[in-house]
């Protein structure tokens, strides 16, 4: 390796997540199917958002964003794992590695501060209707997701540099379908006890910030919503963050678990499974829970499909 890695692996070889070529074949259709189901269901999202009219606000605006990332969160593990089902010879170049560790990073920290912003979104539009269109100014909505963006950005910046610093001298094999990194720290030869403070550094700067934020957040909407006469407005009012909510639970659930806790204590077979949820399933579970559980989403893909009937 050139550089100050002082490394001499120049490819990665990836385990995988089964070793047993038998199950191989089933796997691959398994995540296929996975994969096709993200693709049609978040880019058919973005498109439903952006042909009808109705749903250009803000919250969509957000839930646009959402169903971009989700999409190429997705496309960065899984084709490379369908790929690998395929061949016996599960290899990655030292190059592909980095990318694909940046790329997740990024979509992942994306994901993490966008639904930080959802959540404000729900508080102003709930505890502050009278003044949502004046404060969720297109302008502003703009701004909090290129914030979103820079600072996901440096966190995938300042990972991947610190991960691939080190030296991978003893073997190249990763005990994962891709390249993350408590693997990859694991796999390492030099000391990563800096690296393990970046990641804690930033993991919990990025996931107690943001977590705090939604958990305030939801304080006051939940009190706000009890103020409600009606049990119709209630229903409506809760209505309207049920599906941000349960998206909430599902990502920080298995990220938190699999991210804020020491190197030594990670089982990479246990590890593995849970990482499957967040990279595949979360992805793949959000346009559903986002559509099926509101009316808006359902009224405009019902228009959608009536005008193409018409025509």
């Amino acid at each position: 390796m050139a550089g100050e890695n002082n490394s001499i692996a120049t490819e990665f070889f990836l385990v995988g997540l089964t070793e047993n070529p038998n199950l191989a074949p089933f796997c691959f259709v398994i995540f296929f199917l996975m994969y096709l189901i993200t693709c049609m269901g978040n880019l058919g999202m973005i498109t439903l958002i952006q042909i009808d009219s109705r749903l250009h606000t803000p919250m969509y605006y957000f839930l646009n964003n959402l169903a971009f990332v989700d999409f190429c969160y997705s496309s960065t593990i899984t084709p490379k794992t369908l790929s690998n089902f395929l061949n016996s010879k599960k290899s990655i170049s030292f190059a592909g590695c980095i990318a694909q560790l940046f790329s997740f990073v990024l979509t992942a920290s994306v994901e993490c501060l966008l639904l930080a912003v959802m959540a404000y979104d729900r508080y102003v539009a709930i505890c502050n209707p009278l003044f949502y269109t004046i404060i969720m100014t297109k302008k502003v909505c703009i701004q909090l997701v290129g914030v979103t963006y820079i600072m996901a950005f440096i966190h995938a910046l300042a990972q991947t540099i610190s991960t691939f610093r080190l030296s991978f001298c003893h073997s190249n094999v990763i005990n994962h379908y891709f390249c993350d990194i408590p693997p990859l720290l694991k796999l390492s030869c030099s000391r990563t006890f800096s690296n393990e403070i970046v990641l804690y550094t930033f993991g919990a700067f990025q996931g107690i910030f943001t977590s705090v934020q939604i958990f305030i957040s939801y304080i006051y909407i939940i009190a706000s919503i009890l103020k409600i006469h009606s049990s119709e407005g209630r229903h409506k009012a809760f209505s309207t963050c049920a599906s941000h909510l349960m998206a909430v639970l599902l990502f920080y659930g298995t990220t938190v678990f699999i991210y804020v806790r020491p190197i030594s204590s990670y089982s990479l077979g246990r590890d593995k499974v849970i990482s499957v949820f967040y990279t595949m399933v979360i992805p793949m579970l959000n346009p559903l829970i986002y559509s099926l559980r509101n009316r808006e989403v359902r009224d405009a893909l019902k228009r959608v499909l009536s005008r193409i009937r018409l025509s």
